[in-house]
């Protein structure tokens, strides 16, 4: 029933949307245009900026480039902030231009989720630079993400933990939020399934400051381990807090633990953590020539990021969010995967004008395999989702150390570094 609903909701947004002049048809004297949902004001601004800035460079290249068959492209920001609704609105404003032929975006799960519907309908090829909901990618064949998924992170550190680690029990203290939650569940069904014991699931809310009740009820249980699929800034308050009680465990962590910014108010409290993050890849020269026409461009480097601008969460404390640096890439890559396909999917159309064929350009993203891009090799699955190996790492000395590597074959754990 529930897909039933789904195709019906496309087939009228497809018809809603269908108005006006060709979809398909560039008319000469317009631009090839590409979209950007993200944050672009507030407190998460800093973030939807560099993604921008980055989607431009490679707008600039594609024009430098020749363009498709001479027409040029043209970015279009549309500020969302971390709103589903605010998100819905600007995908809307995107899918009335009949020009817009792509979409990198959105940025929160929430958003692109919600906005996938009417990009599957639009054809407008979607690839999101930072969103991790397990689901987003089955929400249409037009829906890609260039990051790796919750779900995969989350059962490749449930079996990293019972199988490499020997952790024979756990508790979970997880946020209420997509991301955290998603991490949690996935990660103690996997655990149990394995055989694992989760002696506890505690949970908390995005911005809470005390956590000493759930950890008083965690600690109770006397687990061999605590997994912390949360926010930095809510981690730290939960490790500092452990102190407090004289709560002492192995902690283990998501990727969202990998913020230096740690390393600046709780220290001590990071060595040893472990947690999983998208595996490293060697620095390729694609990465070296985006770091220098991003610092070219715009005057810093790509992972710079200032933390007076991200102030004001959590009134007025710094919040550490994920690394800037990977979604800048991300959103670059995803930037250049989409003109080349819009480029390879363009033909030369009567006076004067582009007829670009959105199927085709879908087809072409598809297909992409072993993409020498700036965040690393990219390949997509049949369903849209990223191609990556997961790495584990751990604190030493404050600083970040990849001990391993490991992929899923089917249901097995394989170490390949």
């Amino acid at each position: 029933m529930q897909k039933l609903i789904t195709v019906i909701f496309s087939l009228m947004l497809l018809a809603f949307f269908g108005c006006g002049k060709e979809k398909n048809i560039i008319r000469k004297g317009e631009n090839i245009k590409i979209g950007f949902i993200g944050p672009m004001t507030g407190d998460p601004g800093n973030y939807g900026k560099v993604m921008s800035q980055s989607i431009q460079i490679a707008v600039d290249e594609f024009n430098a480039e020749g363009g498709a068959h001479d027409f040029k492209a043209e970015l279009v920001i549309e500020d969302a902030g971390t709103d589903a609704e605010k998100g819905i609105a600007a995908m809307k404003r995107l899918a009335y231009d009949d020009n817009i032929f792509g979409l990198v975006g959105a940025c929160y799960s929430t958003v692109s989720l919600a906005i996938a519907p009417i990009a599957e309908a639009s054809k407008i090829l979607m690839i999101s630079p930072a969103s991790t909901h397990k689901d987003l990618p089955d929400k249409g064949k037009f829906i890609f993400r260039n990051i790796m998924n919750d779900a995969l992170q989350a059962v490749v550190f449930a079996k990293y933990l019972y199988e490499v680690d020997k952790v024979k029990n756990v508790a979970i203290l997880y946020l209420e939020t997509d991301y955290s939650r998603t991490l949690a569940m996935d990660f103690k069904a996997q655990y149990e399934k394995d055989g694992g014991k989760v002696v506890a699931v505690e949970s908390g809310h995005y911005g809470d400051k005390d956590f000493m009740r759930q950890l008083k009820k965690i600690k109770s249980h006397k687990p061999e381990s605590l997994y912390l699929p949360n926010y930095p800034a809510e981690t730290a308050v939960i490790l500092e807090q452990m102190q407090q009680l004289g709560f002492k465990t192995r902690i283990y962590s998501a990727d969202s633990f990998a913020n230096s910014q740690f390393f600046e108010t709780s220290s001590d409290l990071t060595e040893g953590v472990i947690y999983t993050q998208m595996a490293e890849q060697p620095e390729s020269s694609s990465l070296k020539n985006f770091k220098a026409e991003y610092h070219a461009k715009w005057g810093i480097k790509p992972d710079a990021l200032n933390l007076d601008d991200i102030k004001v969460f959590y009134n007025g404390s710094v919040y550490w969010g994920a690394k800037p640096n990977r979604f800048s890439f991300n959103a670059y890559d995803g930037a250049k995967i989409i003109l080349n396909a819009i480029r390879g999917a363009s033909v030369k159309g009567p006076n004067g004008s582009l007829k670009i064929d959105r199927d085709k350009v879908r087809e072409i993203v598809a297909k992409t395999k072993d993409y020498d891009g700036a965040s690393g090799k990219i390949t997509f699955t049949p369903n849209g989702d990223l191609v990556c190996n997961v790495g584990i790492y751990t604190v030493q000395n404050k600083k970040y150390i990849q001990l391993k590597v490991y992929k899923l074959d089917g249901d097995k754990l394989v170490r390949i570094k």
